[in-house]
């Protein structure tokens, strides 16, 4: 050969190996290797990110062949969420035919790249074959409990009209399309990760030394457990519950603050007199997102006019709403130690507040709180004790007095899958007047997108389809409507791995016996973008479907390698020596010395 020629080369032993099946895998052929990229969402082209994280994967997956594993390399599509809409909005393109032509074309991409894919166990969330299983593992959830609706206050998109999970807020922004989130009350559906936050956490644990260290910590954070107390507070006829890592302030504590989202605030308001003050503090806080509110400077609040009993002294201490109260985190009340917390204390001066010191350090304390640990004063039976040996204690003394106990917690919130858009897994559910919320039943999946609906851009297009709304109530027969949001797509690809051990199966999401083959995946390969997104979903899928006894091991991902970005920045060499102050006339060596500490 005079040259190589890749279009002649290349071509003829790719059909060679797709006519030979060369790639295809089976059960039962001794020991096994499953290999995964992440899939791709199907954004039209393949880009230099994809080729990265694929050539690693590929590499991979054809050394263990070569080694005589039984090497499973599927690929597939993460193809439902919002590009293909906007397409849809923008193009007046159906999201089914803009998706498939972006499929179709990477797709001959990704072969072109020879890339040693299994394609016949090829996957699509879109498709109805692959989101009825989305819809019966809903379903599944909903029975245990751990699927369920309520109104809350949400992160909400204004570009996107649509809900986002906590997790998919970065800096205040919309994880997708970078517009700042504000806060709005929302009917939607949620899944109970919080049922799962100890093993989510423990079972960390079990990936040290497989997994990044940074995704591991990530998690931990993300999980945030924290040991402390419930303590309940009495205002007028309620019962205010505040929990605390720090039960060993609870003397010290001189006003509780509710956050203004609280269920009590406004009634606690009319109560006393200044609803019209906190009704119109309450609003000036509306528009501003939750990094936002987490970061003021400046603590500001409103007095309710109502007041509580301390229960450790029986002490009257007033009760306010703050901006620095997040009603998502731990009960959405506060005690308010301004001795021994930094916020507290800054808020106390600006409003006048009693400071009362019951830990005291070894030296005089002024002008700030004092957050370390010390011996108490002032505590009752706690005083002269170290605080360390009372935060052990007290917890246990509230709970005999009746008013608190010992409490874990994790910063871990329940997962709001509810989005409003259309191409997205119908969620499963029927409300009907009579008999309420109402599960599709079993033998009804799926339950399909309808065609006439209208792309406008502003609000769920789901909505607007008279076809799929009214429907007819299971139980009684009724005129009923279907439910209008779709799930997060992150739903489709908390468990996908799993699908493509059993692609075909039309009974049920996969075969236990094949998925307990080919499973966990042994090297899972993709961005740490998803530390606390998909990773972490992922963990949670697989130990619900443990707790079915559909899979044996509660950990889907053996080893997890995070390829690392690549970016598109590019500097000329003479803008870089002039950058580094390098002429041509300098060492090579000291050129290359120069860049290694800029760039490492």
């Amino acid at each position: 050969m005079k040259g190589y020629n890749p279009h002649e080369i290349e071509e003829k032993w790719q059909k060679i190996w797709e006519r030979e099946g060369v790639f295809k895998s089976s059960e039962g052929k001794g020991k096994k290797k499953y290999v995964l990229e992440m899939f791709p969402y199907p954004s039209g082209r393949i880009h230099m990110g994809h080729v990265r994280n694929y050539t690693i994967g590929d590499a991979i997956a054809r050394i263990h062949k070569m080694k005589g594993f039984n090497v499973l390399h599927p690929m597939g599509w993460d193809a439902f969420g919002l590009p293909a809409e906007n397409a849809a909005i923008k193009q007046g393109i159906h999201p089914a035919k803009w998706t498939d032509e972006n499929i179709a074309y990477m797709k001959n991409q990704l072969k072109r790249l020879g890339f040693s894919y299994d394609w016949s166990r090829e996957i699509a969330t879109c498709k109805k074959d692959y989101y009825r299983w989305n819809q019966w593992i809903f379903l599944k959830m909903l029975e245990r409990g751990i699927a369920y609706r309520k109104e809350a206050t949400v992160n909400w998109c204004p570009h996107d009209e649509t809900v986002l999970a906590n997790e998919q807020v970065i800096d205040g922004k919309c994880w997708r399309c970078g517009t700042e989130i504000i806060q709005k009350s929302v009917p939607s559906w949620y899944l109970k990760i919080t049922a799962y936050a100890e093993r989510l956490l423990k079972d960390l644990e079990k990936l040290e030394g497989k997994w990044p260290e940074r995704v591991i910590a990530q998690q931990r954070q993300w999980i945030g457990r924290s040991e402390g107390a419930l303590i309940r507070f009495k205002v007028e006829d309620e019962t205010i519950e505040v929990f605390t890592t720090r039960p060993d302030t609870l003397f010290g504590a001189t006003f509780l603050i509710l956050a203004p989202e609280h269920p009590s605030v406004e009634k606690l308001a009319k109560k006393g007199g200044r609803y019209k003050e906190v009704k119109a503090f309450i609003e000036k806080l509306k528009g501003l997102s939750t990094r936002e509110r987490s970061l003021v400077k400046e603590k500001e609040g409103e007095f309710l006019g109502v007041y509580a009993e301390n229960p450790a002294n029986g002490e009257r201490i007033p009760v306010w709403t703050a901006n620095y109260v997040l009603y998502e985190y731990g009960t959405g009340a506060i005690m308010a130690v301004p001795a021994h917390d930094q916020r507290d204390y800054e808020f106390a001066m600006k409003y006048r507040l009693p400071i009362k010191y019951v830990v005291m350090p070894a030296e005089e304390i002024r002008d700030k709180a004092y957050e370390g640990e010390g011996i108490l004063k002032d505590s009752g039976p706690f005083t002269g004790m170290h605080s360390s040996e009372a935060k052990r204690k007290m917890p246990n003394w509230f709970k005999e007095k009746g008013f608190g106990e010992p409490k874990v917690t994790y910063r871990l919130r329940d997962w709001n899958i509810s989005r409003q858009r259309y191409w997205g897994t119908p969620i499963p559910v029927i409300y009907c007047d009579k008999c309420g919320i109402v599960p599709v039943p079993y033998e009804d999946l799926p339950v399909e997108l309808p065609t006439d609906v209208r792309f406008t851009g502003k609000g769920n297009p789901l909505a607007t389809s008279e076809e799929f709304v009214k429907t007819k109530c299971p139980k009684c027969g009724s005129t009923a409507r279907r439910e209008t949001d779709t799930m997060d797509t992150f739903f489709d690809s908390s468990w996908y791995f799993l699908r493509y051990c059993d692609p075909t199966n039309s009974i049920e999401p996969f075969s236990k016996e094949k998925a307990d083959y080919w499973m966990p995946v042994d090297i899972y390969i993709g961005g740490i973008e998803h530390a606390v997104l998909h990773l972490l979903y992922a963990r949670f899928f697989q130990k619900f479907l443990y707790d079915l006894g559909l899979v044996k091991d509660e950990e889907p991902f053996e080893y997890l390698l995070t390829q690392g970005m690549v970016l598109k920045r590019w500097v000329s060499i003479g803008k870089l020596m002039e950058h580094l102050g390098i002429s041509e006339d300098d060492d090579i060596e000291d050129l290359k010395k120069r860049i290694h500490e800029v760039f490492g």
